[in-house]
């Protein structure tokens, strides 16, 4: 058997967190021989839900789950961690301004950013959902400056997911026949989910396409997807989705993308297709078996594109402005 990993979760009472324990306690992840440890942050009032769930954690009896520590404390929750699913975030309340949620988030992430630069392994990779999952991370990585930027990314694979469901039944083929949509940007309604170089096994997809539907259904879609999700479930976001989001981009991140293949994946910007540098900005990307995240460079990029990726760029610029006295 192997040495155990330690995996942290925060917002670990969540529904998103819910739905993700149990996959982790599996092996589904990490694999069916890989002993894992997890880590569990939420907040005082909420730990005696936590224990609930690590009740139930443990009726399950998984063989690969070592230990459960449940903790309110980010320093015990981030020690010697080697991979962190950063779920907790505030939400939007009534009446709340998007800089008001932003500095909300802002205290949260920067004392979860000092814990990990304090405690967690060196080669930690922290994947950040809670939103706004771009900025959120960037207010994370500021406040680790001892970890390397490649440590941190936020999730955009709930995007990529949702933009290959869409292609997927307008063309009738299952979902693993499509490959290389991207999704670029900011997890927002500025994001771009981009078909130009999306194919069906080897069919280029806007062969398959016409612009009526790409304009007026797949982009609109897509990027409303989790306001229709929230209207149609009564109030309540998308939690499992999300959950079945961050496993993917994890195992996609530990394991590798396949060699032809690419992701969306939303990393430390290093100025690739003209983005500011040090942005989470959602790019394609390859990674390697070693883990190493590599952004795909060169596509050729329309006019329409390049507008869509400035506008979602904007839009995180002003965000890193209204936090910037907290970075």
């Amino acid at each position: 058997m192997k040495t155990p990993i330690d995996i942290a979760v925060t917002g670990a009472a969540g529904q998103i967190t819910y739905s993700l324990l149990f996959r982790l306690a599996s092996g589904e992840v990490f694999g069916p021989d890989q002993p894992i440890i997890l880590r569990l942050l939420e907040i005082t009032p909420a730990l005696h839900r936590l224990h609930g769930v690590k009740m139930e954690l443990n009726d399950c009896a998984y063989h690969l789950l070592k230990d459960t520590i449940l903790t309110d404390d980010p320093m015990v929750a981030f020690k010697n961690v080697d991979y962190a699913f950063l779920i907790g975030a505030r939400p939007r309340g009534p009446g709340m301004k998007r800089k008001d949620l932003l500095e909300c988030n802002a205290a949260i992430f920067s004392e979860q950013g000092k814990a990990l630069n304090a405690v967690a392994h060196r080669h930690v990779k922290v994947l950040i959902t809670g939103n706004p999952a771009n900025t959120n991370a960037l207010i994370t990585q500021r406040n680790a400056p001892d970890l390397s930027p490649s440590c941190f990314s936020a999730m955009s694979m709930l995007d990529h997911n949702r933009a290959i469901n869409q292609l997927a039944k307008k063309c009738g083929v299952r979902s693993r026949h499509v490959h290389n949509i991207i999704v670029w940007g900011n997890h927002s309604e500025t994001q771009y989910p981009d078909l130009t170089h999306a194919t069906i096994d080897d069919t280029p997809a806007l062969d398959l396409v016409d612009e009526d539907w790409l304009e007026n259904h797949f982009v609109p879609t897509v990027r409303h997807r989790g306001t229709s999700v929230i209207e149609e479930r009564g109030g309540i976001s998308s939690a499992a989705s999300a959950a079945n989001a961050a496993i993917c981009q994890m195992r996609s991140w530990a394991f590798g993308t396949e060699s032809s293949d690419w992701i969306s994946m939303a990393v430390c910007s290093d100025g690739s297709y003209g983005v500011a540098a040090g942005l989470f900005f959602s790019y394609p990307v390859h990674v390697s078996s070693a883990g190493v995240v590599s952004i795909v460079q060169d596509l050729a990029l329309d006019d329409f594109s390049l507008a869509c990726i400035k506008a979602s760029e904007q839009e995180l610029l002003e965000e890193r402005e209204a936090i910037k006295h907290l970075l």
